[in-house]
């Protein structure tokens, strides 16, 4: 503290060093800027933590997760002044030796802002989703509803709600709890959504695989070749078309880009298409990632490269 002129306080279980840090102006780092320190020694504290973690980036906040003991809890939260330091330290610092023997483990840490609520009734709209759930809960930013694969006229009984923040999502969560609240004199379900997996702008410059959603059922790979692949001959590797979502792999980047400026939002055999990059993502990443999710999670399909999966939207 005397070398680096940060305060540190403690509360709520935890001991906070910076945040923000000293002759800090501006606003608050953005979401992005912040690392989950796991495996941490019991033993370990402040002292030898940053050293480690600002020789990769500015530290913003570090958040040292306490015990009633005295003893640290395992864990602790970094955040960075800037995104590109967050990534650096994932990438440098993770697997690194603080004891002899004793590896730390660093991912990026996900500030979700996401709700799932299941329970809803199937013919209802968006609109009538998010002017129900903005009168019961606060901060609101958009609801995400997905039409059903069979009869794109109804919704798949659920919907994912979007807030301002993660505190905003947090109360929402907690006043929407099963037996305090009724949407349309039904039991609704809620918990936390599955965060999105956060994919590097370079890696995301390369991908040339598109991500189809709300298929109809019946429509078959040929018709999806044959939509994708009418701006360029022979442009259209292949298609893999799971239910109502597929993944469309083409020869060049700029044939992909072309097709899903073109052809996002439009109509195929009388279903509304949302057209996006596939994401690639890392296999270790993404298997980490699936273990943590609750539910069933993504499917992997369409493995391009040795170290990456492409996986598709976590709700379909």
């Amino acid at each position: 503290m005397e070398r680096t002129g940060y305060s540190m306080v403690q509360e709520n279980g935890q001991r906070k060093y910076g945040g923000p840090p000293p002759g800090w102006e501006g606003p608050h780092p953005q979401r992005g800027c912040e690392v989950f320190v796991g495996k941490i020694p019991r033993d370990v504290y402040e002292d030898e933590l940053v050293p480690v973690f600002e020789a990769v980036g500015r530290i913003y906040e570090l958040r040292l997760m306490m015990d009633f003991d005295g003893k640290n809890r395992g864990y602790a939260f970094v955040m960075y002044c800037h995104k590109s330091e967050a990534k650096r330290a994932v990438r440098e610092l993770n697997n690194y030796e603080i004891r002899p023997g004793r590896l730390l483990g660093v991912c990026c840490s996900v500030d979700n802002c996401r709700l799932f609520i299941g329970g809803i009734p199937k013919m209802k709209k968006r609109e009538e989703i998010l002017e129900e759930i903005a009168k019961v809960t606060e901060g609101v930013l958009d609801v995400i509803v997905y039409a059903s694969a069979a009869d794109k006229m109804k919704n798949r009984g659920f919907a994912f709600v979007e807030y301002e923040s993660h505190r905003a999502a947090a109360m929402a969560r907690r006043k929407l709890m099963p037996g305090r609240i009724q949407l349309w004199g039904h039991q609704i379900a809620v918990d936390w959504a599955e965060p999105e997996i956060d994919v590097d702008e370079d890696v995301m410059e390369t991908v040339k695989i598109l991500y189809v959603r709300n298929l109809m059922i019946e429509t078959t790979e040929d018709t999806i070749k044959k939509s994708f692949g009418q701006f360029n001959p022979g442009c259209v590797e292949r298609v893999k078309k799971i239910r109502d979502y597929a993944f469309v792999h083409f020869v060049s980047r700029e044939d992909a880009v072309h097709a899903m400026n073109n052809l996002n939002g439009t109509e195929l055999e009388g279903s509304c298409l949302e057209v996006t990059l596939a994401k690639p993502v890392d296999k270790e990443q993404y298997s980490r990632y699936q273990k943590a999710a609750k539910g069933g999670g993504a499917a992997e399909a369409a493995v391009q490269q040795p170290s990456y999966v492409y996986s598709c939207d976590p709700y379909t």
